[in-house]
């Protein structure tokens, strides 16, 4: 696997597809750029998910993460697609992703996505 930004998610097969528990990550470093002043934005997003057959690899992850540093996107666009790419790469029973960005012109925004598999 190389050590240079993806949007591949990649996946392993859960260990104990048979139950349901939760896996969280916590990205406190995210970075990328505001599409109409190409200033940076910074965040700290939360990715909680129920595994269904797959898992989220860790490493595939961090580089997905650091793909947007030098891309333009309104914190709702965003978290919205990493929280669709994550769907697609795993299928996950649950998902929830948090996008807390950090105060910019006195505001700061929190983006809360779900998903739910339907059953």
């Amino acid at each position: 696997m190389s050590s240079q930004p993806s949007k591949e998610v990649q996946t392993f097969p859960n260990p104990a597809p048979e139950r349901d528990y939760e896996i969280a990550f916590d990205v406190p470093e995210f970075t990328c750029l505001c599409p109409l002043t190409g200033q940076p934005d910074f965040a700290r997003f939360t990715i909680k998910y129920v595994p269904d057959q797959l898992c989220v690899e860790l490493k595939s992850l961090k580089l997905y993460m650091w793909s947007y540093r030098n891309e333009g996107a309104f914190h709702e666009k965003v978290t919205n697609t990493i929280a669709n790419d994550i769907v697609k790469a795993i299928q996950p029973r649950k998902l929830t992703v948090v996008g807390d960005f950090f105060v910019r012109g006195g505001i700061g925004t929190i983006v809360t996505v779900t998903h739910e598999k339907q059953k």
